[in-house]
């Protein structure tokens, strides 16, 4: 993870969104059409487009009440039993039209682009019902086909148990699994199907009977777990050998060992942590030395983790949880790819690879998590097209 491969005056040529030559500007630019359009990104960094491996980007309203009550001291759990945390989203959500999300949606997603992600993964699970979750998965399929940002769906309807269904709770889960988790397989509406098994949401037991029915559907499987404790999910993750497991501030060193001898992907979320005011980072040093794979993502949602901002997670990842730069920028971009089986196609610059580019205004990487809580992006290039440059300011 600490092998970037770093070509010093190094050029990047592009044709028909896809890069067909990498190595010395010398070399480069002797293989290019004179026709070529130029960009010149001397003095600054070149890297592949971040790959935001777990977001929530679709929701109606915000939290910010949420937010100030928990400067006052009531924290994330406490706020939940008031009625808070994800049911006051999905109260919001439900009651919004499919295009009053998409708007809302295509906001995040520019900010999104803005601060240098090409590609996310986007999980439902603020429905919480057939009609709301299928409406949130229309809205991420919308989102897809006008672009420029790329989203890979994920089911999270296994979010919390909605009110109605508070004293029917196998009711719920049968209409996950008989009916919901069908009509999304058929209609193609997601490639992944999430479950969020923590203490107050899910149970070891419903989320193993939920994941094999998903897989027999066809889709593939990642986990939010132990987040707030150590509930066994990450062992589950291990059994089922899951796509990623999400979350793990409390994991222990065999949970570890389990996850990487079963080629699961651990998916670590500062930014979660950091926003409630914990101190509970994921060990990411311990995962890293025991060699299992580890990815950074925002987990941007209303909640826990409000930021597109993959540059501060970077900087968390530094600060907060033993990891080099290097290794933070691999997590961020071929690490994540990886997780959603598009390793072969994005996630570093490479020859045949689709042209997912950001340029930084920064003489060294180092400078992006260093230089933190700034936006160090100067253009982004998505599939080989500049979908964001930087407006300048004059100052007099």
């Amino acid at each position: 993870m600490r092998e970037l491969g770093i070509i010093e005056d190094g050029a990047v040529l592009i044709e028909d969104g896809v890069i067909v030559a990498v190595g010395t500007s010398a070399e480069v630019v002797a293989q290019a059409d004179q026709s070529a359009e130029r960009i010149d990104a001397r003095g600054q960094v070149v890297l592949p487009g971040f790959v935001d491996a777990h977001t929530h980007p679709v929701f109606a309203g915000t939290r910010v009440q949420e937010y100030e009550l928990r400067a006052m001291g009531l924290t994330y759990q406490e706020i939940a039993a008031r009625g808070g945390g994800i049911r006051s989203t999905m109260e919001m959500t439900r009651a919004a039209s499919e295009d009053e999300l998409l708007s809302r949606a295509r906001r995040y997603a520019r900010w999104f682009i803005e601060h240098g992600t090409t590609t996310i993964e986007a999980k439902s699970g603020y429905g919480l019902s057939l009609e709301s979750e299928i409406k949130l998965l229309r809205v991420m399929a919308a989102l897809n086909r006008e672009g420029p940002l790329e989203i890979v769906p994920t089911l999270l309807a296994a979010h919390i148990v909605p009110p109605e269904f508070q004293h029917q709770r196998e009711a719920y889960l049968s209409m996950i699994s008989d009916e919901l988790l069908p009509l999304v397989a058929q209609e193609k509406l997601a490639e992944y199907h999430d479950v969020f098994c923590e203490t107050g949401a899910f149970s070891v037991d419903e989320t193993r009977a939920l994941m094999l029915r998903a897989r027999e559907l066809g889709l593939k499987l990642r986990l939010h777990a132990n987040q707030f404790s150590d509930t066994g999910a990450a062992a589950l993750a291990a059994e089922l050998n899951m796509s990623t497991c999400d979350h793990l501030e409390h994991v222990d060193q065999s949970a570890i060992a389990a996850l990487q001898r079963a080629g699961v992907i651990a998916v670590l979320l500062p930014g979660a942590v950091w926003h409630l005011g914990s101190q509970h980072y994921p060990p990411a040093r311990a995962m890293i030395d025991a060699g299992l794979a580890v990815v950074l993502a925002t987990d941007f949602n209303p909640g826990s983790s409000p930021t597109p901002n993959m540059q501060m997670i970077l900087s968390l990842a530094c600060t907060q949880m033993g990891m080099t730069p290097a290794e933070a920028l691999t997590a961020t971009t071929l690490n994540a790819a990886y997780s959603l089986n598009r390793g072969d196609r994005i996630g570093s610059i490479e020859i045949g690879k689709q042209a997912d580019l950001v340029i930084f205004d920064c003489a060294d990487y180092r400078e992006i998590p260093y230089f933190y809580g700034r936006n160090h992006v100067n253009r982004v290039i998505k599939r080989g097209c500049v979908v964001f440059t930087k407006s300048c300011v004059s100052l007099n």
